[in-house]
C-alpha cells in the first residue's frame, strides 16, 4: 500500500513540479505526467514479472547479468550521455535514458544474496577465499560508477554492499576492513586518476562539496541549487502554498522535478506532507526488515536487509541534499522524483520482497494447518 501511495503522490508531484518549466522550454506541460505514469505501469508489471520469476537465484543468470552490467559501465565511460556533469547515462532509441548505476543496486542485492547462501561454510571458516568474488567485482563496479563521476551512486552501491556483509555473518572487523579497503581504492582513483585526467566533471563533482559547506557565499553560482532549496523550505511552512503554487520550481530551483522535488512539496504541502511521506517510507523499510528477520534462509534475509538499506540511504541522501545535511549527490528520492531507472530498479527489489512474504506466508498456514489436524 505505501508504494501505491507514494507512486500515485509522486506523478502528481511530478506534473506539478514540472508543467512551468516544461512550457519555458517549449514542450508540452504533460510531458512529464505522461512519461512518470508509464514508469509507474511499467513498475507494476515488473513486480509481477519478479514476484514470478524463478531465474534470479541461478547461478548463471546472475553471472551474465554481472557481466551485462560490466558491459553497460564500460560502455558509459566512452559512449555515455552527460547529465548535470556525470556521463552515467545510456540513450535508447532516443526515446528513454538508462542509468546502469541504478541496475547495480538491485544486482548487488541478488549477487552477494545469492553468493553468500552458497558459499556460508566457505565464509565462516574461510573468510577471504569465500568473499574474494565479491570483493573483486564490488571494487570493479564501483571504480566504473565513480569514474563517471557519480559519487551518489557509488557511496549507495557501497553501502547496499557493506550492509549486506555485516547481516551475512561475518566479524564486523572483517566487514569493517572490507570497506575501508574499497574505500581507499575509489579515494586513490578518485583523486590520483580522475581529478588530473578529468578535470571539468571531476571539479563539478568537487564544487558540490564546496557549496554544501557555505551555499550562501556562493549563491550566485555553486551554492545557488541548495540555497534556493532552502527558500522553498522556508516558504512553504507547516501546510505550504498551495498546489502548483511553488515560486522556485519556475527556473530558480534546478531539476525540481528530480532531485529537489522533496523541496518543491515542502513549498507546496508543507513539512506536514514531507512528515507523511517520510512515515509511509519509513513504515516500508520497518516492514521489509520484519520480513527479513522472519526469514528462514541467508538468501531472503539478505535480499529485504539489502533492500531497506537501499530505500534507507536513497532517502538520507536525498533529503540530506535538499536540506543541506549533506552534499548534493543527484540522488532521487524512492517513488516520488522523476525517473525510470530508479522506479523499475525498485520495483525489481519489491518483487524480491513480495515473493519472500508470499512464501513465508504460505508456510505459516501449511504449519497452522498441520496443527490443526
Amino acid at each position: 500500500m505505501p508504494f501505491f501511495i507514494l507512486s500515485i503522490f509522486g506523478i502528481v508531484m511530478v506534473y506539478s513540479a514540472s508543467s512551468d518549466i516544461a512550457i519555458q522550454n517549449g514542450g508540452s506541460p504533460m510531458g512529464y505526467l505522461v512519461k512518470q505514469t508509464f514508469f509507474f505501469i511499467l513498475s507494476l508489471i515488473t513486480i509481477m514479472f519478479i514476484f514470478h520469476a524463478n531465474f534470479l537465484r541461478s547461478t548463471k543468470v546472475i553471472a551474465t547479468f554481472g557481466m551485462l552490467i560490466i558491459i553497460m559501465l564500460v560502455y558509459l565511460f566512452f559512449f555515455g550521455k552527460s547529465v548535470n556533469g556525470a556521463a552515467g547515462w545510456i540513450s535508447v532509441l532516443g526515446l528513454f535514458n538508462i542509468q546502469p548505476s541504478e541496475i547495480t543496486k538491485f544486482y548487488f542485492i541478488i549477487f552477494i544474496a545469492n553468493h553468500v547462501d552458497h558459499h556460508q561454510g566457505a565464509i565462516v571458516h574461510h573468510w577471504m577465499r569465500g568473499m574474494m568474488n565479491i570483493y573483486v567485482y564490488s571494487a570493479l563496479v564501483l571504480i566504473l560508477i565513480l569514474i563517471q563521476p557519480d559519487i551518489g551512486g557509488t557511496a549507495i552501491n557501497a553501502g547496499i554492499i557493506f550492509v549486506m556483509l555485516l547481516a551475512s555473518g561475518i566479524r564486523w572487523q572483517r566487514a569493517v576492513g572490507f570497506a575501508a579497503s574499497i574505500i581507499t581504492i575509489l579515494f586513490l582513483v578518485f583523486f590520483c586518476i580522475l581529478v588530473p585526467v578529468s578535470k571539468h566533471s571531476s571539479i563539478y563533482a568537487l564544487q558540490r562539496i564546496v557549496a554544501f559547506t557555505d551555499p550562501f557565499a556562493y549563491s550566485h553560482g555553486i551554492g545557488q541549487q541548495l540555497v534556493n532549496s532552502y527558500y522553498a523550505l522556508s516558504n512553504g511552512g507547516f501546510f505550504g502554498v498551495g498546489l502548483g503554487n511553488s515560486i522556485q520550481k519556475n527556473g530558480y530551483l534546478p531539476e525540481p522535478n528530480t532531485d529537489f522535488i522533496m523541496s518543491i512539496i515542502a513549498e507546496e504541502l508543507g513539512f506536514f506532507a514531507i512528515a507523511i511521506v517520510m512515515i509511509l517510507l519509513t513504515f516500508m523499510v520497518c516492514r521489509i526488515i520484519v520480513i527479513g528477520i522472519r526469514s528462514d534462509d541467508a538468501y531472503s534475509a539478505l535480499v529485504c536487509y539489502g533492500t531497506a538499506t537501499y530505500l534507507t540511504i536513497q532517502m538520507l541522501f536525498n533529503v540530506g541534499g535538499v536540506t543541506g545535511l549533506l552534499p548534493i549527490t543527484g540522488v532521487t528520492f524512492p517513488f516520488i522524483s522523476y525517473g525510470g531507472s530508479s522506479m523499475v530498479t525498485l520495483s525489481c527489489c519489491l518483487g524480491l520482497v513480495l515473493r519472500i512474504s508470499y512464501h513465508q506466508k504460505l508456510l505459516r498456514n501449511r504449519l497452522i494447518n498441520k496443527e490443526g489436524l
